[in-house]
């Protein structure tokens, strides 16, 4: 048959139309006549003209904005609502209602009329519903795996917090440590090679030097007697533990009664008849006259715990101190003593006049000459002071780095608002296409491997997220273009444009070369499956 006998045989019931056919839900309530004596009118939605209600779908345009032919194609540009009743309303042009085609989006067939198109919502609903239920699903599998990458990233967010007051509380240890490195390599620059070893000679610095050597000495044989007596209190304590009272072993029994008497322990036998089978072992002990006598000492926990700091002191820069507490030695000459008497605020302008005398003296084997060649222990101190200086820096760039992770953490053009991203940070991703594997890792470097052997290329390095979208948005995350890889020969630079939809797996599905060396490449992950939103669903079933 043909679609113009359609309207001619569709013509006669045009006027019996529900003169709400083809308004959507929302504008029915628009749809109500007024009377007016004995007629009923109806006045269009632009309220610029008012009609017979009679002229509602009567398939004649009398409405400017159309709305008195909500059912028909009378009226240009206008729209029409297929209610499809079991599955979801559509909207459709009203230039396709009555042409004889059966729309796709009306499965109720009501662009048509009756009879002319199939009804196959019911059919078509299931289906939709059932692919709806299975998304549903998948979404909301995936929303929980993202719940576990923002987890994450709060916690790499304390991790990081963390680590920077950390570093805050070492840079300024570190500060202090150049600073008192700086103030010796500058004294010891100060003296001559010679000079420093003249120090080095006094009975002060020889004595700290002894003292050190017999401290060392104590503490190596400290050691060994704790270790003896630690071995032989284990040999004891289970003797006295384990022997056998009736035996009658003298021998025995001396050696526990000694170690009970020497350690502070009940005899093993009275502990044995005791109620609870201990003994109160927590008693003060009453102070004998060696320790009267020894108030003020060490102990040795005392000695465990800093005699290692002890031995490792400077002995040179507690030479230097001290000289520079009691002042220069009196042998020394008048011009290099006068800066005692110079005020401070004069002191760099006559260290200044007194380095050139001396150098100009120096020349006609006047004065000092040679001594001011920087000594040994000037050189040590000026490596320490490189190195202090070094692991300051380096410390610094660490809080630097770590403020920076913490600002991009949460960073809408960078991790995501909720920092879903974080976790996937360099993962690695690929896909075998036979000839060729590829290889994504996120935000860093896209690469061709060839799978018959030789080097691969680069496709291009993280660049941007979806550009054609704002931060923050969902659109914004689902592509990310890695750009500025290895040269075609003849071509462009290798690209990739990698296009990311809601999926339970980070995984990738497919690579296409679109355009010479632009490739796309799609693929799933959960970072993507934002939580199930409370909807009221609308759909009449």
């Amino acid at each position: 048959m043909h679609p113009w006998l359609l309207l001619v045989f569709a013509l006669p019931s045009l006027a019996a139309l529900d003169k709400t056919y083809g308004v959507p839900p929302s504008l029915v309530s628009k749809y109500v006549p007024r009377t007016k004596g004995s007629h009923q009118t109806w006045t269009c939605l632009d309220g610029l003209k008012e009609i017979a209600w009679s002229a509602v779908n009567d398939d004649y345009c009398d409405c400017q904005d159309g709305s008195d032919e909500p059912g028909t194609s009378a009226c240009p540009n206008n729209k029409f609502y297929c209610r499809n009743e079991g599955h979801i309303g559509a909207i459709i042009q009203s230039s396709r209602v009555n042409d004889g085609l059966c729309e796709q989006e009306c499965c109720d067939g009501s662009d048509e009329p009756s009879g002319v198109c199939p009804n196959t919502c019911q059919e078509v609903g299931a289906e939709h519903r059932k692919k709806t239920e299975a998304e549903r699903k998948l979404r909301k599998t995936g929303s929980k795996i993202r719940s576990s990458y923002i987890a994450y990233a709060h916690k790499e967010k304390k991790r990081l917090e963390a680590l920077v007051a950390d570093l805050v509380q070492e840079i300024e240890t570190r500060e202090k440590e150049v600073e008192r490195l700086r103030d010796i390599a500058e004294r010891a620059e100060s003296l001559s090679a010679a000079e420093l070893e003249r120090k080095k000679q006094s009975p002060l610095y020889q004595s700290l030097l002894v003292h050190h050597t017999a401290l060392k000495s104590l503490q190596k044989e400290h050691k060994k007697h704790l270790e003896r007596e630690n071995a032989l209190g284990d040999i004891l304590t289970s003797l006295r533990a384990g022997y056998n009272p009736n035996y009658q072993d003298m021998a025995v029994l001396e050696a526990v009664r000694g170690w009970e008497a020497l350690a502070g322990l009940p005899h093993i036998n009275d502990v044995r008849k005791g109620d609870d089978g201990e003994a109160d072992t927590t008693a003060e002990k009453p102070k004998t006259e060696d320790d009267v006598e020894d108030e003020g000492l060490w102990n040795a926990a005392k000695i465990e715990k800093e005699l290692d700091q002890l031995l490792k002191t400077d002995h040179v820069t507690l030479l230097l101190e001290h000289d520079q507490l009691v002042g220069p030695a009196s042998a020394q000459s008048l011009l290099l003593d006068i800066s005692a008497y110079i005020p401070d605020a004069l002191l760099p302008s006559y260290h200044s006049f007194r380095d050139s005398v001396l150098s100009a003296l120096s020349v006609f084997g006047i004065g000092r000459g040679g001594a001011f060649d920087t000594s040994a222990e000037s050189n040590r101190a000026r490596v320490a002071l490189s190195d202090a200086e070094h692991s300051l820096k380096l410390t610094q760039d660490e809080q630097r780095t770590a403020n920076e992770d913490l600002l991009d953490l949460f960073d809408p053009d960078g991790f995501g608002p909720e920092g879903e991203w974080k976790k996937l940070d360099g993962m690695c991703l690929s896909k075998d296409t036979g000839e060729y594997t590829y290889e994504v890792c996120l935000f860093d470097e896209a690469r061709q491997i060839p799978n018959s052997g030789g080097s691969g290329f680069s496709l291009g390095k993280f660049s941007s997220w979806n550009k054609a979208a704002r931060p923050g948005e969902l659109e914004y995350y689902t592509r990310q273009h890695y750009t500025q890889g290895a040269k075609c020969w003849n071509g462009p630079h290798r690209s990739v444009e990698l296009v990311l939809t809601c999926g339970t797996e980070n995984t990738l599905l497919t690579v296409a070369e679109l355009e010479k060396c632009e490739y796309q490449i799609t693929g799933t992950t959960p970072a993507l499956c934002r939580p199930l939103e409370d909807e009221h669903t609308k759909d009449e079933l």
